[in-house]
């Protein structure tokens, strides 16, 4: 990680940023990429869809093309199926983290929709501080908010 101020190469910051920074570039012993400065082996989205093209045009077996891009065949297999399926972006890693609400479970839900039924002036994003007294969970009041949101369009489409 570079400290700031320092003289990173800025194709590796921009790399960095956008999650597509090859962590194992020096696995990568495709000759193309060893020979030819168009090819960077720190590109891990280059560095997959020429692995996958290596296997569907030149007809390299999935084995070979896999260790010599610095690859296991189940990733191989992940990249080429990312890649038919989204076109290039299917190649770039998906954020780290949770996908959705996490802590707030159906009894949490469920006792939130009580709580506006019964107080009809109540609003969700206010019972962040009732929901952290009564299930210690701690939770963003825009949470709150867009996950009662789902849940009645999931009811109202059922």
């Amino acid at each position: 990680m570079a400290l700031r101020g320092s003289s990173e190469d800025p194709k590796v910051t921009a790399l960095r940023e956008s999650r597509c920074l090859n962590p194992h570039p020096e696995q990568v012993s495709d000759p193309a990429f060893l020979a030819e400065d168009f090819f960077d082996a720190r590109d891990a989205v280059q560095v997959k869809y020429e692995m996958v093209r290596a296997v569907t045009v030149d007809g390299e077996p999935v084995t070979a093309a896999a260790a010599a891009f610095g690859y296991s065949r189940p990733s191989y297999y992940q990249a080429a199926a990312a890649l038919a399926q989204s076109g290039l972006e299917g190649l770039v890693p998906a954020r780290p983290g949770p996908r959705q609400g996490h802590k707030l479970t159906g009894q949490i839900l469920a006792w939130a929709e009580e709580q506006l039924a019964a107080d009809p002036a109540l609003r969700p994003a206010a019972l962040a501080g009732p929901i952290a007294e009564e299930f210690g969970v701690r939770v963003h009041p825009r949470s709150i908010e867009r996950a009662l949101a789902r849940r009645r369009e999931y009811s109202k489409s059922r």
